[in-house]
């Protein structure tokens, strides 16, 4: 037998413990009001400036405060800024902040702390540093007044800050950890982290003295990674969990009247679906892209796959967003027409591809479904499946043909199109380009009214339906599980559980 050395074994141990319910935390006592959450995959970096997965902002939402936030509508809120203005031209941002909060370590927030964290978040270490490469100046006004000046009209820019980009680190820490503050968060939210058991636990505790009066609600939270989802369902059944951040679509109907526990099915900002190569053949030629489109019922995986729990699609714009409109209106399944499309390309006599899949068994599932409604056209597809780090390589390169890559969406509709687009687009995976759609979204990126931005985006879709560089499947809903003794829970469509007024 192989020697297993300690870390893995005690990593393993941990995933069996917190897959049993036993593991309750490290520094939580047994009569402490905690909320345990449960999350289908295990956090990396607790750092915001080099956080790529949503389970770390999970677990920032109760670490980190941000400068704004979202209310349960998707309109920005004041957090840390507790009031802002734009200038008429778009250009220069003034927020006015809370008073006398403090970091976790005790050191103050104001001002200097958010240029820190801004200037921080633009390094070319950070993975922010696109969101935030507008800001051309910032200019400390005094301890609670900051101005911040950008280089052109950027319309997502308060957006941005209701994320990883506007989450307030405390400098000192920063400062005291170095390199190994990914390991040591240190931020001015409701809770403060304890430590983890890396692959079971994340354990917070209470922060005494955050500036929400009332607030937190209870006395820690611990974050029980769980990538079953009926494991994570089975410890929500049994109590051991409060919320899991997934729930088995299987059983959405399935709930008996008696149940402790209720589901959160709400829309979301995300979307699902997969990108096509468009830098090689087949699908260098947009009639075949639109082929494949047109083939898709989006409904009939929507029903046999998600039991529901998701709208199917045609856009990266859910119903929760302001850019909708009827380009996100799928397409009636059209074999004849396809055919007649495969045969402008020269594929009269059909042709194979490649689809790269995640790991998971919703979207073989979905795979399968894709594989049998293009077969009538004489479109074979091979499936494959890769871990998401693999798929993101391959996208980068453009390795693959088909390659299905999702998106759990965000609240300005630019950051749900333009980067997976536009010429050149870091999220471009599909090697697409054309100067209309980047001009339209260009211009919707300068433009400050949310009617003449979506009369963008309107013309953008119009073409992008048509080029078919990515066919969109459906948008995923917030779908989350939660027991019936928790109250105060706050549905917000980013889909980040919010701890600080959950109560038990």
């Amino acid at each position: 037998m192989p020697f297993l050395p300690l870390s893995r074994f005690m990593g393993r141990l941990g995933l069996r413990l917190a897959a049993a319910g036993l593991l309750t935390g490290l520094a939580l006592s047994a009569s402490a009001a905690t909320i345990n959450i449960s999350l289908d995959d295990d956090p990396g970096k607790l750092d915001p400036t080099q956080s790529s997965m949503i389970a770390e902002r999970m677990v920032y939402q109760s670490i980190f405060d941000k400068l704004v936030d979202l209310d349960e509508t998707g309109k920005i809120v004041p957090m840390l800024a507790q009031r802002w203005t734009i200038s008429d031209d778009q250009k220069t941002y003034t927020l006015y902040l809370q008073k006398g909060v403090k970091f976790h370590d005790g050191t103050p927030f104001n001002a200097k702390a958010v240029e820190f964290n801004l200037l921080r978040g633009q390094e070319k270490s950070s993975l922010r540093r696109n969101e935030l490469k507008y800001i051309k100046q910032i200019t400390v006004v005094d301890d609670s007044t900051i101005k911040l000046e950008l280089s052109t009209p950027f319309a997502p820019f308060m957006s941005i800050l209701t994320d990883r980009a506007g989450m307030m680190s405390s400098p000192d820490a920063v400062k005291k950890f170095g390199d190994d503050y990914v390991n040591n968060p240190v931020g001015t939210g409701p809770f403060v982290y304890k430590g983890r058991l890396k692959g079971a636990t994340i354990t917070l505790e209470k922060n005494p003295h955050y500036w929400q009066a009332g607030l937190p609600k209870v006395d820690g939270v611990v974050y029980k990674i769980m990538s079953d989802v009926n494991v994570a369902f089975n410890n929500l059944r049994s109590g051991q969990v409060d919320v899991t951040n997934r729930f088995p679509y299987k059983e959405i109907t399935n709930i008996p009247a008696n149940a402790n526990y209720s589901v959160i099915n709400k829309p979301s900002l995300g979307f699902r679906g997969f990108y096509l190569n468009t830098s090689k053949p087949p699908f260098d030629k947009k009639e075949v892209r639109e082929a494949v489109d047109i083939l898709i019922d989006r409904n009939a995986i929507a029903k046999v796959v998600y039991n529901g729990a998701v709208a199917p699609s045609h856009s990266p714009f859910s119903k929760a967003q302001f850019a909708n409109g009827e380009a996100d209106l799928p397409p009636k399944v059209d074999v004849a027409r396809a055919k007649a499309l495969l045969k402008a390309a020269g594929k009269e006599a059909g042709f194979s591809f490649k689809l790269t899949l995640p790991t998971t068994p919703y979207e073989s599932q979905v795979g399968q479904m894709v594989q049998n409604m293009l077969r009538p056209a004489g479109i074979t597809v091979t499936l494959e499946k890769a871990e998401l780090a693999t798929q993101i390589e391959a996208g980068k390169a453009g390795t693959y043909e088909g390659l299905f890559v999702g998106w759990s969406g965000r609240p300005d509709p630019d950051q749900n199109i333009y980067d997976f687009v536009v010429t050149n687009g870091s999220l471009n995976y599909s090697k697409y380009g054309a100067k209309e759609v980047d001009d339209l979204l260009q211009q919707a990126r300068l433009e400050g009214n949310d009617t003449k931005r979506k009369a963008f985006y309107d013309q953008a879709m119009q073409i992008l339906v048509k080029e078919v560089p990515y066919v969109y499947l459906n948008h995923d809903n917030v779908l989350f599980g939660i027991s019936k003794s928790v109250k105060g829970f706050r549905y917000v469509p980013d889909g980040v559980i919010r701890t600080a007024t959950l109560a038990k």
